[in-house]
């Protein structure tokens, strides 16, 4: 596959980022395209969204713990990821999409451990 290549590249230049974080932001994109029905491009901002949901239903309160394994601590750094990847030719923009579209969208103690609750309603979360 040409993407893993390119996404192993992409880490050995900049080795800030695993390349776990990289495939993750690429299935967000996937998630959130789903999501909203959209067919091509997303801006930094519904990405942004997209990936703090799927990381909420995959890792739930743990979600900011395994984002700063991956060493983002803002979503700026997911603005990092995304425009390696542009740059790489992995994903593609627009000539409105600059990196300054990922910077300060929320805080990751606020949505990831503040507000954060458990739907103990959800069957999904209920151990047996």
């Amino acid at each position: 596959m040409n993407d893993i290549k390119s996404l192993a590249k992409i880490v050995e230049q900049d080795p800030r980022y695993p390349i776990e974080a990289y495939l993750f932001v690429i299935e967000a994109l996937f998630y959130t395209r789903k999501k909203h029905g959209i067919q091509g491009h997303v801006t930094g901002e519904q990405l942004l969204q997209g990936i703090k949901d799927l990381a909420l239903q995959r890792y739930g309160s743990m979600t900011k713990m395994v984002f700063e394994h991956w060493g983002i601590k803002e979503t700026l750094d997911f603005g990092n990821i995304v425009f390696n990847m542009v740059n790489e030719q992995v994903l593609g923009k627009t000539d409105e999409d600059k990196l300054d579209d990922f910077k300060d969208i929320y805080d990751f103690d606020e949505v990831f451990l503040k507000k954060y609750t458990l739907d103990i309603k959800d069957p999904k979360n209920i151990k047996k």
